[in-house]
């Protein structure tokens, strides 16, 4: 008795917190409804609520299905929503049936992988990636049956199967042949959603668990693949049947009672007062740069540029809207490149470990669909065709790393053009249009062509990717593994000292060694140590990501002007190649704008303006280095061809013409002779440059021994 007591008590409870907290909310809801449906309350306000609010909040954990009709008894008796309609009925209870009671802001998340039985018909609030969304469709509630002699039937309808009534409702009547009359029947907007764990949380090596989500009425058709959400809702089991067969086996599914968008950046990197204290002092140490460069990936030795690039990377420009709708891209992209057994997938892993937000993938085994997003056939709803986020759209606002570049399937890797530059991928795929965003900076890694490097030929004819993919990389690092005798020691000692202080950690587990401390194993474990530890570093670049926005100064815009320039002004002899085209310039700026947030600065000085002038001038020197011609000639990456090439196609090409004026066709020696007499060319060179045109169908052979302009 105490207990039924107890429970009629409850909606009095909710009636006064509502009156109090949401008197405001309640009187809209009236007036605006249908169009306004929902009543949303704060988890966080209920719970604030004293004692009452308390219990009040348990019981919505432990109870979810009673607390809300408490809540809706609680309006009605409170007569907290009144309205009439314009002929004067009054019209409350429809409004008070039709609403929905939404919670938001629970403190407690429960990891997809966590729930289990227990947690059925309990309130839960999971959060995840969106994998698949079904489209929105009417989904019926109440069926309106008619028999044959015209009497009408009610019967609601549970989730997921469609149920008639065995015999009319009218008592005189025994008809049992009902049909369903679908203008008198009750729908309500329906969807699916699959979300996966989000990557963050997973232990490496994992595969992420999915749990499908089910949506009714306002909140549908607000998400879409690759959102971030906080799923609050009742878990539901619902059994299997296969082939007919009920099984013992129940599927999960939750009922959704609100979704939250994830809209702030790295929210789930939770930074602590202290933690804020500790970035503040790291950031005003000038050896900032040197720290973090050094605490990425620190079991590997040296590459100190490319370490400081990576750094660069992580922390990222700044993404501006601009007011005609466009969007300039703040993240920054860098293509590792190197002869086998450089670590450079060491580097990869090593960072989407530090980055917030990181996706690892492999070139070779990742297809289009994979990186961008998969149309595929739609096992929540009936069968329809549906999207499904890839690793690219995964990594929104973090970072993708792809290893293995160049072992890409060709028509996959141009899939990844507008995820680089436009920031977004759009699908045409089975009747959906659709546009994703895929806002995250990529660091690639591949192999030269050959297997190693060969210093005299250029890299886009090495690196097995197109010239407009590599165009798009802010930063080409060429990693070089030449034998060096100084070097080549100090790597040794320290891939050495790196196995044996791994070696007396595993020792000491099975056999402990005498004396050896916490103290003993930070001495042993320095030069493999990060020199700020991993957990904090996560904590700065989210720190400095959400807080700080740099600006440029006059003096540092004037440095980057001034190289930009420079290396123009080589081009203004109508012979030399175009060295650099305006994307080196963006890079630029956003490299800047990267360095300046490493000291959470709000101007972009000249320091950073220098420091970035030198990684890029560095970049360039390893990858557009013409030989022939001595310049910087960005046309090694950018089409493929150097500007010393196409000087050489263009006057072999007139050499041919001129000598086959008559004949039609010019003889191979002849053309041989006079491109080394005349124009100093080798024969080689010239022997090499035929084959090509003959391969490309410039030029056809019609004889053996003579050539054909095409």
């Amino acid at each position: 008795m105490a207990a039924e007591l107890e429970i009629i008590d409850r909606s009095e409870e909710w009636g006064v917190f509502l009156k109090k907290k949401y008197k405001t909310d309640l009187n809209k809801l009236a007036r605006e409804y249908p169009y306004t449906k929902s009543l949303t309350i704060g988890y966080d306000v209920l719970e604030g609520y004293g004692k009452t609010g308390v219990i009040l909040a348990d019981e919505l954990l432990e109870r979810p299905g009673k607390t809300l009709e408490d809540i809706r008894d609680a309006i009605r008796t409170g007569h907290l929503i009144s309205r009439k309609d314009r002929e004067g009925n009054d019209i409350s209870e429809d409004i008070i049936t039709g609403i929905n009671i939404r919670f938001i802001h629970l403190p407690r998340k429960t990891q997809i992988r966590d729930i289990r039985a227990e947690h059925i018909n309990k309130f839960v609030s999971v959060d995840g990636i969106i994998r698949r969304v079904t489209e929105v469709r009417p989904r019926l509630v109440i069926g309106a049956f008619r028999c044959p002699a015209g009497h009408f039937t009610y019967k609601a309808q549970d989730y997921g199967t469609y149920t008639e009534p065995d015999v009319c409702g009218n008592a005189e009547c025994t008809q049992k042949k009902l049909e369903l009359v679908q203008n008198r029947s009750t729908f309500i907007d329906s969807q699916k959603l699959r979300i996966q764990e989000t990557p963050e949380g997973l232990r490496g090596g994992e595969q992420p668990q999915n749990i499908d989500i089910d949506i009714v009425d306002d909140i549908c058709g607000i998400v879409s693949p690759g959102d971030r959400v906080i799923v609050n809702g009742i878990l539901r089991s619902v059994q299997r049947i296969t082939a007919g067969q009920k099984s013992t086996v129940f599927d999960l599914f939750v009922e959704c009672n609100s979704i939250e968008i994830s809209i702030k950046e790295f929210e789930e990197v939770n930074i602590s007062e202290e933690d804020e204290e500790s970035i503040k002092d790291m950031a005003t140490d000038p050896g900032v740069y040197g720290k973090i460069a050094r605490s990425i990936a620190p079991t590997i030795y040296g590459n100190d540029e490319v370490k400081e690039a990576i750094a660069l990377q992580m922390f990222g420009g700044i993404a501006k809207e601009m007011p005609d709708g466009s969007s300039l891209r703040g993240d920054i992209h860098v293509l590792l490149v190197g002869d086998p057994g450089i670590a450079k997938s060491q580097l990869l892993r090593y960072v989407i470990k530090l980055a917030p937000r990181g996706i690892y993938t492999s070139g070779k085994s990742a297809s289009s669909a994979g990186l961008t997003a998969a149309a595929v056939k739609d096992d929540l709803g009936d069968g329809r065709w549906t999207l499904e986020a890839g690793a690219l759209v995964l990594a929104d606002k973090g970072i993708a790393a792809v290893d293995e570049m160049d072992k890409m399937q060709k028509d996959d890797r141009s899939s990844l053009h507008e995820a680089m530059e436009q920031q977004s991928i759009s699908v045409a795929k089975a009747g959906i249009n659709a546009t994703l965003r895929t806002r995250c900076s990529l660091l690639g890694a591949a192999n030269p062509k050959l297997g190693r490097f060969d210093e005299f030929s250029n890299i886009s004819e090495q690196v097995n990717m197109p010239p407009s993919l590599l165009s798009r990389f802010d930063l080409i690092f060429i990693m070089k593994d030449k034998p060096d005798a100084v070097r080549d020691l100090n790597i040794a000692n320290h891939i050495l000292k790196s196995h044996m202080a791994g070696e007396k950690i595993m020792h000491h587990k099975k056999h402990p060694i005498p004396g050896a401390d916490d103290e003993y194993f930070k001495r042993e474990l320095a030069p493999v140590m990060p020199e700020i530890d991993a957990v904090l570093l996560r904590k700065y670049l989210a720190y400095a990501k959400r807080n700080c926005f740099p600006m440029l100064t006059d003096d540092a815009k004037q440095i980057l002007v001034q190289y930009y320039q420079n290396l123009r002004s080589v081009a203004i002899d109508s012979d030399k190649p175009v060295p650099v085209t305006a994307r080196q310039l963006e890079a630029l700026v956003r490299l800047a704008e990267a360095s300046a947030r490493v000291r959470l600065a709000d101007e972009i000085t000249v320091e950073d303006a220098t420091r970035v002038v030198k990684i890029v001038d560095t970049c360039l020197k390893q990858v557009a280095y013409d030989p022939a011609t001595g310049a910087i000639d960005i046309d090694r990456v950018a089409t493929g061809i150097t500007k010393s090439s196409r000087d050489m196609t263009r006057i072999l090409r007139e050499t041919i013409k001129i000598l086959a004026e008559g004949a039609g066709s010019a003889k191979i020696d002849n053309v041989i002779d006079t491109m080394v007499s005349q124009h100093k060319y080798g024969k080689d060179e010239v022997e090499k440059l035929l084959d090509k045109l003959k391969r490309s169908g410039d030029i056809i052979s019609p004889r053996n021994d003579t050539v054909k302009l095409l």
